[in-house]
């Protein structure tokens, strides 16, 4: 008798109106994973482009004409009884009054909102892709004014998600530029991860980034945020990462730098290579400028992780 498992590829939508809600719909009682909630998509017809497949999914589903659609994510999951490819792309532009068209359930629902919904198990890193944003800036600085003066750079650039790593700054000041950063991201809405080797109380941060040296120490994920990351420079980090059940990782370097020149770049086709294989939110970190997320995008990432490509006005 054959083990073969029926593999899926299916093209899924993570679809936003101009408010930013994020489109859910409820799977019929009666089909795999029943009464779960959510994105709306459908599997690909032999030989159908995804991009295609999304576009006849959505239009059939919920009567929208897909306009701009993105990559998001990619989910590789073993049900035990079937293996589904999630090929997930995020809808910004579309056209057409979304409606359950198969008389499924159908939810608008802020983006915060999305966790208090049960969704099928492949769906819990589309659920962190949607809410994280395609920049991840990072904090440095060589004194605390130089630290702050960086720091109002980077909320100017529009960042949203802010890791404070400043690593160079004397012990003696960290706590306290710490706080006023603290103060400047909850005035502008922004998430602030702590990197884990600082000795600084996190109390007033949203999150936690794990060095690859720290990340490697964790036997769980660390309690009490509601992020954590980690930097990552291989496929073995990486999964661990996502055994840990970690937010988001970043994944360096991608192109070669000037702060670390003796660390061989893993190129473009490395980088999408290594996203293939795992289910996590990749940020792609080293060499590289706003201007690149595109190519992020298309390989896969998250999006774009950096330090000086967040102080300039390009």
């Amino acid at each position: 008798m054959s083990t073969n498992k029926q593999r899926l590829h299916v093209a899924v939508g993570v679809i936003r109106d101009g408010d930013g809600r994020i489109l859910i719909t409820q799977r019929a009682k009666h089909a795999h994973q029943g009464g779960l909630w959510e994105f709306p998509g459908g599997k690909l017809e032999a030989d159908e482009p995804v991009q295609q497949a999304l576009a006849r999914e959505l239009a059939e589903e919920v009567g929208i004409q897909v306009q701009t659609a993105t990559p998001l994510i990619k989910i590789n999951h073993d049900y035990g009884d079937r293996h589904v490819l999630l090929d997930v792309w995020s809808v910004t532009a579309f056209s057409g009054q979304a409606s359950g068209c198969e008389g499924q359930a159908m939810r608008w629902v802020n983006v915060e909102q999305l966790q208090e919904f049960s969704f099928p198990a492949a769906n819990v890193p589309i659920i962190a892709a949607a809410q994280i944003p395609h920049y991840y800036a990072i904090l440095e600085g060589r004194s605390a004014d130089d630290a702050l003066n960086n720091c109002n750079k980077i909320l100017a650039s529009g960042a949203k998600l802010l890791q404070f790593r400043v690593k160079s700054l004397p012990i003696a000041d960290l706590q306290n530029v710490f706080e006023q950063v603290s103060q400047l991201c909850r005035q502008q809405q922004v998430s602030l991860l702590v990197n884990a080797d600082l000795p600084v109380d996190t109390a007033n941060a949203q999150g936690l980034h794990l060095s690859s040296r720290a990340l490697l120490t964790c036997n769980e994920r660390p309690n009490g945020y509601r992020w954590v990351a980690a930097s990552c420079h291989n496929l073995d980090e990486l999964r661990y990462a996502e055994a840990l059940g970690l937010d988001f990782a970043v994944l360096a370097p991608v192109q070669a730098t000037a702060s670390h020149p003796d660390a061989a770049p893993l190129g473009w086709q490395t980088l999408t290579e290594l996203l293939e294989h795992i289910n996590l939110p990749v940020f792609a970190l080293g060499g590289l400028g706003r201007q690149d997320l595109d190519r992020a995008l298309a390989a896969g990432a998250q999006g774009i992780a950096g330090i000086s490509a967040f102080l300039s006005d390009d």
